[in-house]
C-alpha cells in the first residue's frame, strides 16, 4: 500500500506538494479552532486563518529559499502569540515545517542558529503578550521544545541522507575498481595466452626454417621433410590463435565452445615433444607417481609452463637436449624442466627488447595457487620448477614463496635473462 502511494507521489510531484501544503494549513487552522473552543475569552478565528494561509503558502518556496520562508513563518507564529493564542504545535505547524526544511538544506551552524532565534521569538511573544493561563510548561517551554525538536529531526534526516549518498558513492567506486581490476586481470590472461601461443610456434618455426636451410646443401631430403613439418607448425599456431581470438569475439559464454578447439593440456605433450624434435631439440619426459585427470585450468597451466620452458631452450640455450619431469602426489603436481648447459644470454633482468616468458609462467603458477622457481642449477644448466596444488590445496608449510628463487638467484631467464 505504501509502495503504491510512494509511486503515485513520485509520478505527480506538484499534486503531492499541493496536498502537503493544504494539510499543513488545515492542521494550523485546527490548532486555532482548538484554542477558540478551549481557552477563556472571545477570540476571532479569522486572524488564525489568514496567518495560517500566509505561512502555509510560503512553504511552496521552502526548498529554494529556506531562510526567507522560515523568517516569514516565524513572524506569523509570533503574530499569533501576540494575539494571545495558545502556541500549540498544531497552530504553528507552518513554522515547524519550515524549520525542518531549513535544517535539511543549510549548513549545521546556520540551521541551529535559526532554530534558536525562532524559539526565542515565540517565547518572547508568549511571555509579553499572553496571560499564560495554561502555565509555563505549555505556554513557554512547549513551543520552544517543538521548534528545537523539528530542527533536530531535520538534521537527523540530513545526516542519514548524506550517509546514504556516501555509501552509494563508495559502492559505485568499489564497483568501478572491481571492474578495472577484472579488466586488468583479463588483459593479463589474454596477454599470457597470446604470448605462449605466438612465442612457442614462431620459435619452433624459426628453428625448423634454420635447420632446413642448414641441411639444404648436405641433406636435401631431410631439409624437405623439416619444411613439410614447418607447415604443420604454422597451422597449429593459426589454430590456437583462432581459438584464443575467438574467445575475445564471442558475445556470451554459450558461444565459447562453438567452433573453437579445446584448451591444450598435458595430453598434448607428445605432440609438443615431436614439434621440438623437428627444431633439433630432443626432449625426454619422465613421470613419477600415478598420473590422474587434471582440472582444465590446471591442465592448461602445466602445459603452458612446459611449453614456454621448452621454447626458451629452443631459442636461447646452447644445448640440444632438455628433460621434463612430472611428479604426481596425492595433493600436488610438480613440473620440472631442466637442461645441462648454460644459455647464451647473460643473466640480467627484464628490459627493453626482452619478453615476458618467466613472468607469464610465474603468474600462471601463482594464479593456480602454486609455487614457481627458475634459475641456474648448481651443477650447471638451468631449471624451471613449479608445484601446482591439486583440488585447490594450499602450498605446504615451509615451501618457497611463489615466484621466489632459492639462494638469492634471480628468477630471470628466457626472455627475461637466462633461459632453461
Amino acid at each position: 500500500m505504501s509502495t503504491t502511494w510512494q509511486r503515485r507521489a513520485t509520478s505527480r510531484p506538484r499534486t503531492t506538494e499541493a496536498a502537503k501544503i493544504v494539510l499543513v494549513f488545515v492542521i494550523a487552522v485546527g490548532g486555532g479552532l482548538l484554542d477558540h473552543w478551549t481557552m477563556p475569552g472571545p477570540r476571532s478565528l479569522w486572524p488564525v486563518v489568514v496567518l495560517s494561509a500566509v505561512g502555509s503558502g510560503a512553504l511552496i518556496r521552502r526548498r529554494r529559499h529556506p531562510l526567507p520562508v522560515l523568517a516569514l513563518t516565524t513572524l506569523c507564529a509570533v503574530a499569533e502569540g501576540t494575539m494571545g493564542y495558545l502556541m500549540t504545535p498544531l497552530l504553528f505547524s507552518p513554522l515547524l515545517t519550515a524549520q525542518y526544511s531549513t535544517n535539511l538544506r543549510v549548513s549545521r551552524v546556520t540551521a541551529w542558529s535559526t532554530a534558536v532565534v525562532a524559539a526565542t521569538a515565540t517565547i518572547v511573544s508568549v511571555v509579553r503578550h499572553s496571560e499564560l493561563h495554561s502555565g509555563w510548561i505549555i505556554g513557554v517551554v512547549n513551543p520552544a521544545a517543538w521548534i528545537l525538536l523539528s530542527a533536530a529531526l531535520g538534521s537527523y534526516v540530513r545526516v542519514r541522507r548524506d550517509y546514504a549518498a556516501a555509501r552509494t558513492e563508495h559502492a559505485a567506486r568499489e564497483r568501478e575498481e572491481e571492474a578495472r581490476h577484472r579488466v586488468v586481470q583479463e588483459r593479463m590472461r589474454i596477454a599470457r595466452e597470446l604470448h605462449d601461443v605466438v612465442a612457442h610456434h614462431l620459435a619452433l618455426a624459426n628453428a625448423q626454417a634454420g635447420t632446413a636451410a642448414h641441411l639444404a646443401r648436405t641433406d636435401p631430403e631431410q631439409a624437405y621433410a623439416i619444411l613439410d613439418k614447418l607447415s604443420g607448425t604454422t597451422a597449429a599456431a593459426l589454430r590456437e590463435l583462432k581459438s584464443t581470438v575467438g574467445l575475445l569475439r564471442q558475445e556470451s559464454d554459450a558461444e565459447a565452445g562453438d567452433g573453437l578447439a579445446p584448451a591444450p593440456g598435458l595430453g598434448q605433450l607428445p605432440d609438443l615433444v615431436a614439434a621440438c624434435a623437428t627444431a633439433g631439440l630432443h626432449v625426454s619426459v619422465t613421470e613419477d607417481g600415478e598420473p590422474r585427470p587434471l582440472p582444465p585450468g590446471l591442465d592448461l597451466t602445466a602445459y603452458r609452463i612446459v611449453q614456454e620452458a621448452l621454447t626458451n631452450v629452443t631459442k636461447h640455450a646452447a644445448t640440444r637436449t632438455a628433460r621434463v619431469r612430472l611428479a604426481y602426489t596425492s595433493r600436488r603436481l610438480s613440473v620440472t624442466v631442466t637442461n645441462d648447459t648454460p644459455s647464451a644470454r647473460p643473466a640480467d633482468g627484464p628490459g627493453p627488447g626482452r619478453g615476458f616468458g618467466l613472468l607469464g609462467m610465474r603468474e600462471r603458477a601463482l594464479a593456480a595457487g602454486g609455487t614457481f622457481h627458475a634459475g641456474p642449477r648448481p651443477e650447471g644448466g638451468f631449471e624451471v620448477a613449479c608445484s601446482l596444488p591439486l583440488d585447490g590445496h594450499p602450498p605446504p608449510a615451509g615451501s618457497s614463496p611463489a615466484g621466489s628463487s632459492p639462494s638469492g638467484s634471480s628468477p630471470s631467464g628466457s626472455e627475461e635473462g637466462t633461459a632453461p
